[in-house]
């Protein structure tokens, strides 16, 4: 899948598919406080029968706190569903924020799409955590 429109500066976008009955949003640009709102409602958008999902974060150059309040609630209420909420492929400056904070311990978090879609190794293994 290759996606060629690229969020504006600043800015954020969030494309959704399916992949065996796993919805992919796959974000470009920035989360903080002025942008997550975008990202909030993709997630939002996800009700059962599709409780999984994974956030492709390849193309996310910035990711502050508010980016982490706005995956812990649906990651909640996908678990509570009989779902989970994955991440995949942070950039260096996206996980160096997830790992301060700790949220990989809370969401998985995954090398690749494809780890994530399959469950494969998780961000921490080998990034010498």
């Amino acid at each position: 899948m290759t996606h060629t429109e690229q969020a504006p500066p600043g800015g954020l976008t969030v494309f959704s598919t399916v992949s065996d009955d796993i919805r992919v949003l796959t974000v470009h640009g920035e989360i903080d406080h002025q942008t997550g709102e975008t990202l909030h409602n993709a997630l939002a958008a996800t009700t059962p029968p599709e409780p999984r999902v994974v956030a492709d974060m390849h193309d996310v150059a910035f990711m502050d706190s508010t980016g982490i309040n706005i995956l812990i609630a649906p990651h909640r209420e996908l678990t509570e569903a009989g779902g989970w909420l994955r991440l995949a492929a942070p950039t260096p400056p996206v996980l160096r924020t997830i790992k301060l904070v700790g949220i990989d311990a809370l969401i998985a978090c995954h090398e690749t799409l494809d780890q994530a879609l399959t469950a494969g190794t998780p961000c921490a293994a080998s990034s010498g955590r």
